[in-house]
């Protein structure tokens, strides 16, 4: 195969496609666009109205009944820290009970979306030009273009095939994943020519930028755009219906949908499944019915017109340095509140099926996936004061900054209720101030209204997932896809255990976190962990040392003031206790078909997701020590693919040197035979040497040395 016909299979459109190419202008946070659409007045507002009032009714119930606790003996300073966290915290229990009120009565009542968005019935037609996005890093390349090339399936199976392009966008730095990856490309290329590749050689603003990239060069040619994760798999069924309620209604930006995570392996992976099915609904439908046409962006299986997004969501560099400052890393929240600046709706569907995701197998993953959206989430308190954005999108900025600071929050609350036992127990009280009283001033809480408390908010958090179980029950095949009654309910009493004894660990983890990045520690761009789990025990007992010590620090504390203190924290500090068995058992890789914890999409698999595993088995496999410059030796038609994919990088700026590209360059001369390259070259030399392609050729045309002079080239 020659270059040129290389260049046919790598089939990427042209650059400035014929209608023009899109601009992103970078937008201001300091001076806000005029919109470009006035949404009419909906029921929005009152239901907005419904949930705050209900928010700040059970928060002032709360504190109140905080206060009677604290007040006996007068409040402290310490003790109106206590009042002051508590306060905070259970405003935020308080509005996730409220939604999960609302999601609970709307589900009841089969309330459908503002959108109107018809799952059951036919398949409407499509006539818009939709682009399928998958951004990839570092990923494998089997089971990411598996995924890929099911939905590709699934939606050529629906007779609207013909409207969807297929992209992979790589950001790939790992020489031998860059290798695989067209090589799986070139696998799937022969039999569908709506599929491109591009790989992006500067991966400046990372997930965002590489959006940016495609929508410059590539978007002007496209009605709507779909983004997907590399765990991402979405139905032809879902996908049409998503492009047809967008062309339905020409003012909608953004359209997200509700993933439902699958394929599980680990305990810990498979805990997050069956509380994300289980519960996940029921929350969702909730936020769906108020935020309304102010609802949020996730990143991922959402489907997004292109024209919307290019004119305005342009994203700056935030001042100062890392980790604050630089490149947006949460972007999505800030798209969706872009979007919604300029007038475009913003909906979310959590009643369309035909979504999925995975989660990372173990605490560790999940932790350190947690702390880049951790670092991303925090970067939105300088979007905070943006002009122009509407007041939910400012929510959703606070509710994700939230997300993170109250575990800190919360581990200040626990310490600060430590600290007032102790004062209580070991300062001697001023029984009589300086100021006039007739009566003693006696340091003492109300035990029995503190019970109360604890319980009221223990309430709050497990009385929205029993009527999440009581939609399950009440449906007939829901409550048999997740094995019957009996099972749901176990399953639900299990899980409400384990993320109980998690729980403390992730405050740890967060808290650590949140520290880490005050002090200007950045996350960087690390490569997500997907599979079965395994870690090895001695690093489980490393990782987890931290929570463990602090769980016997607050146990002494607790016994050393009193036995109904230690009762008391016994739900905090087991966590933190059993830190390292709870997460060696998370870790345990399960079975497909469990016992305990089934959702419906285990029992009864849906056939993309069998399809994905029939698909992976037929691309090619990564063998561990495979090395691209050997692979493009051996096989020319993906040294051609290659090449070819190498004239849509940028031309190098003049005055800059890459210095992996020097070295390499520097070695080429060096070396008399192929093999020495192959050994000499480390990753970044050999990633360099890749995106050359006069280089490149140089290398691959060498003579192998006399011991390797007979095998094929």
């Amino acid at each position: 195969m020659g270059a040129a016909e290389a260049e046919i299979v790598l089939g990427l459109p042209d650059p400035l496609p014929a209608d023009a190419p899109l601009a992103m202008p970078v937008q201001s946070f300091t001076e806000a666009p005029e919109p470009v659409h006035l949404p009419s007045a909906s029921s929005g507002r009152w239901r907005r109205s419904l949930i705050m009032l209900a928010t700040a009714l059970l928060t002032y119930a709360g504190v109140d009944e905080m206060y009677e606790v604290l007040k006996v003996g007068g409040v402290t300073i310490i003790e109106g820290i206590v009042l002051a966290l508590f306060a905070v915290l259970f405003a935020w229990v308080a509005l996730s009970f409220v939604s999960g009120l609302a999601g609970f009565a709307a589900l009841l009542r089969g309330w459908r979306d503002n959108l109107d968005l018809d799952t059951d019935g036919p398949l409407p037609a499509v006539s818009a030009k939709v682009a399928m996005l998958l951004p990839t890093y570092n990923e494998d390349p089997q089971t990411v273009l598996a995924r890929l090339q099911a939905t590709r399936e699934s939606t050529d199976a629906t007779g609207s095939g013909a409207q969807f392009d297929w992209y992979i966008l790589s950001d790939t730095t790992d020489p031998a994943v860059w290798a695989l990856e067209e090589k799986c490309f070139l696998a799937l290329a022969t039999t569908n020519t709506r599929l491109f590749y591009r790989h992006r050689p500067d991966n400046h603003a990372r997930k965002s930028g590489n959006i940016e990239d495609w929508v410059k060069r590539f978007g002007g040619g496209y009605d709507f755009m779909v983004i997907l994760d590399a765990d991402s798999v979405m139905t032809g069924d879902a996908l049409v219906r998503l492009a047809a309620a967008m062309e339905r209604h020409p003012d909608v930006g953004l359209i997200q949908t509700l993933p439902v995570v699958v394929n599980a392996r680990s305990l810990f992976a498979r805990l997050q499944q069956f509380a994300g099915r289980m519960y996940g609904p029921m929350i969702a439908a909730g936020v769906a019915w108020w935020h309304g046409s102010e609802s949020n962006y996730w990143g991922h299986n959402a489907i997004i017109r292109v024209a919307a997004f290019a004119a305005c969501t342009g994203l700056p560099n935030l001042s100062g340095r890392k980790p604050f400052g630089g490149s947006i890393l949460s972007h999505d929240f800030v798209e969706a509140a872009l979007l919604r600046r300029a007038g475009w709706r913003i909906h979310m569907v959590p009643t369309l099926r035909g979504s999925y995701e995975e989660v990372p197998p173990t605490m560790l993953d999940f932790a350190a996936r947690d702390r880049r959206w951790c670092q991303g989430n925090l970067q939105h308190a300088a979007i905070l004061p943006a002009h122009g954005l509407h007041w939910v999108s400012r929510l959703h900025f606070l509710t994700g900054i939230g997300a993170y600071i109250t575990a800190p929050m919360w581990l200040a609350f626990l310490v600060a209720g430590i600290l007032i036992s102790l004062q209580a127990q070991y300062v001697r009280p001023e029984y009589f101030p300086k100021d006039f009283s007739l009566f003693p001033v006696w340091p003492a809480q109300d035990p029995i209204r503190a019970a109360w408390v604890f319980a009221a908010t223990m309430g709050l958090l497990i009385v929205p997932k029993l009527l999440a179980l009581i939609l399950v029950l009440i449906r007939r095949d829901t409550r048999l896809g997740f094995g019957g009654g009996f099972r749901a309910f176990a399953g639900l009493m299990f899980e409400t255990l384990m993320s109980g004894l998690t729980a403390p660990v992730m405050m740890i983890f967060q808290s650590t976190a949140v520290g880490q990045i005050v002090m200007g520690q950045d996350s960087g761009w690390q490569l997500q962990h997907r599979g079965d789990g395994s870690i090895p025990f001695g690093d489980v007992a490393r990782r987890y040392a931290l929570p463990t010590l602090i769980g016997i620090a607050m146990a002494t504390s607790a016994l050393l003031v009193s036995w109904p203190l230690f009762w008391w924290m016994t739900p905090v500090v087991l966590g933190l206790v059993l830190a390292i068995p709870v997460a060696a058992l998370t870790n345990r890789s399960t079975s497909a078909r469990p016992a305990l914890l089934a959702t419906p999409e285990d029992l009864d698999p849906p056939p993309i997701l069998a399809r994905v595993r029939d698909i992976a088995a037929t691309l090619p496999a990564s063998e561990g020590e495979d090395d691209p410059l050997v692979a493009f030796r051996q096989n020319r038609p993906l040294f051609d693919l290659h090449i070819a994919g190498l004239s849509h990088h940028p031309p190098r700026a003049r005055g800059r040197v890459d210095p992996n590209l020097a070295l390499a360059r520097a070695m080429v001369d060096d070396a008399d035979y192929f093999e020495e390259i192959v050994a000499w070259l480390n990753k970044p030399e050999k990633r360099a040497l890749m995106g050359n392609a006069d280089l490149l050729r140089r290398v691959v045309a060498m003579p192998a040395s006399p011991e390797h002079a007979g095998e094929s080239h």
